[in-house]
């Protein structure tokens, strides 16, 4: 699903573009991948005469770019299309000639230069569009796109979708043929001269941006005492998606704040960053600024799913986003050294995971102090999964489960990976405390799961609270609704102990948050 962006501009021209048609973008790409998590966006090539390269655009451009969103530009006419296109049908010729115009205006004004996290899909293969264009994604529908990419086909020379076309029956294409290597011009604008025997031009993309030294996005005030930052980059990894994450920040803050990082679940294989399960979504004000009104920062991070990488990669990205905090704590008014990691489901497995090796060397030791971990029915052991569930309800050959796509293997066939990648099997003394609450009646997750990782920190000797809440399937589903607000309580209580101030040995409770024993 793409949203389309309203950028229209009143006639009669020209005219500045009014403030609320770029408020009226930028909200509307908040609302589209935040609200409907939208796959991307579209914009027209032009829109009464103004091109995309126009700098009253730029805002637009920055905010795409900073999301590392997919743009997909549709192809439109120019003003003076009835008598340009010759008397033929105005699609037929100026699509094709609009989609180049539009193109040569984003290259000449630089605005894809400025924001290398735009993912650009174009129609007609780029119309008449230069060459040089390698990072664009090309659609190939239509006669010219197949006669262009006979001429243009080649590695490094742009990333090709082969989108179907029900408008006609594909022509078969031909293995492409090398291309004319272009020679260096002094003039970027000139036409590039062209030698069979000139060397390749060089197809690297440019470094990404550090993003400890990215600008934040502005906030947002969605509560009293609440100010929100949504989608900072702290993290590029190589070959995938910025990572973004949201932060809840109390509004004024007292001093350096304790930082909670919440890692979402869903099998490792879907979920939403904001999103503590469906028994909080109607929540007012939500979890996380009910922890941000009472005094502690609250980052909500993305992370690699498993359709996009195997363990490791999410371990990596959590430390890099600790790496991320420690960078910008001073920025941000946040104390590195009281950091608690709480997590649900697979994002309990994370968290859990993360706090356990955090002193394992090169795993980012000292990005931050942990000062404790909170999980919510979590898998703890891959390893043992099958003894824990009813018979038959887990086949730890299965290649299809969601264990398996973590780890690129089902767990019977890759013990390796599955032991590195279980909480309980990684547990050392040094670990910090945990809290550990799964429901007894859990039938994706086994509350067994949760006794393994409790068992072996108190064998280790690490202070743990584990609390099996009766009657409570996955996700809390079962549990009445004072109950799940005592669940949550128990959770801010944790929060509370562990992350005090020490002051002349008695502990300040920053929260204010009570809390009761048992859910």
């Amino acid at each position: 699903m793409f949203a389309s962006l309203p950028l229209p501009l009143p006639l009669p021209l020209p005219l500045p573009l009014p403030l609320s048609d770029v408020d009226g973008a930028l909200a509307e790409i908040a609302y589209a991948f935040e609200e409907l998590h939208a796959d991307g966006v579209v914009v027209r090539t032009r829109s009464h005469g103004v091109y995309l390269g126009d700098p009253r655009l730029e805002p637009v451009f920055a905010e795409l770019g900073r999301r590392g969103a997919v743009v997909f530009v549709h192809p439109a006419s120019p003003v003076c299309g009835e008598r340009s296109a010759l008397g033929r049908p105005r699609p037929m010729v100026e699509f094709v000639f609009d989609t180049a115009r539009s193109l040569t205006d984003l290259i000449f004004a630089g605005t894809l230069a400025r924001h290398p996290g735009l993912k650009a899909v174009v129609p007609h293969c780029g119309g008449a569009a230069v060459a040089q264009l390698r990072r664009l994604y090309y659609d190939l529908a239509g006669q010219v796109a197949r006669r262009v990419v006979r001429h243009r086909a080649r590695p490094g020379a742009g990333h090709r979708l082969a989108l179907p076309d029900h408008r006609q029956r594909p022509d078969p294409v031909p293995p492409p043929r090398p291309l004319r290597k272009p020679m260096p011009s002094e003039d970027p604008m000139q036409e590039e001269a062209v030698s069979q025997d000139a060397p390749s031009f060089p197809a690297q993309p440019p470094a990404p941006p550090d993003p400890a030294r990215l600008p934040l996005p502005p906030h947002a005030r969605p509560a009293p005492g609440v100010r929100l930052l949504r989608g900072a980059v702290y993290a590029v990894p190589d070959g995938s998606r910025p990572l973004e994450t949201d932060l809840w920040l109390p509004e004024p803050a007292d001093g350096p704040l304790p930082v909670v990082v919440f890692v979402h679940g869903g099998g490792w294989r879907t979920g939403l960053r904001d999103d503590p399960g469906p028994r909080f979504r109607h929540w007012l004000p939500g979890p996380f600024a009910r922890l941000a009104g009472a005094g502690v920062a609250v980052v909500c991070p993305d992370y690699r799913l498993s359709g996009e990488a195997r363990h490791p990669a999410q371990l990596d990205d959590l430390r890099a986003l600790l790496v991320w905090l420690r960078d910008r704590a001073g920025e941000l008014g946040l104390d590195p050294d009281r950091v608690i990691l709480w997590g649900e489901s697979a994002g309990g497995h994370l968290a859990a995971l993360t706090a356990l090796t955090l002193g394992a060397a090169g795993a980012g030791a000292s990005a931050v102090t942990v000062r404790g971990c909170v999980t919510w029915y979590a898998p703890t052991d891959l390893t043992r999964l099958a003894d824990d569930h009813p018979p038959g309800r887990f086949d730890p050959r299965d290649p299809a489960s969601r264990e398996a796509l973590l780890l690129g293997a089902a767990p019977a066939a890759a013990p390796g990976p599955a032991r590195d990648a279980s909480p309980a099997l990684r547990v050392t003394p040094a670990a910090p405390p945990f809290l550990l609450l799964h429901g007894t009646e859990d039938e994706l997750v086994p509350c067994a799961q949760s006794d393994r990782l409790a068992t072996a920190l108190r064998a280790a000797g690490v202070p743990v609270e584990q609390v099996r809440v009766p009657g409570a399937n996955h996700l809390w589903l079962g549990l009445a609704e004072e109950e799940v607000e005592r669940v949550f309580a128990r959770t801010a209580g944790f929060v509370t102990r562990h992350c005090a101030r020490e002051t002349d040995g008695q502990e300040d409770n920053p929260l204010g948050i009570r809390s009761s024993e048992e859910p």
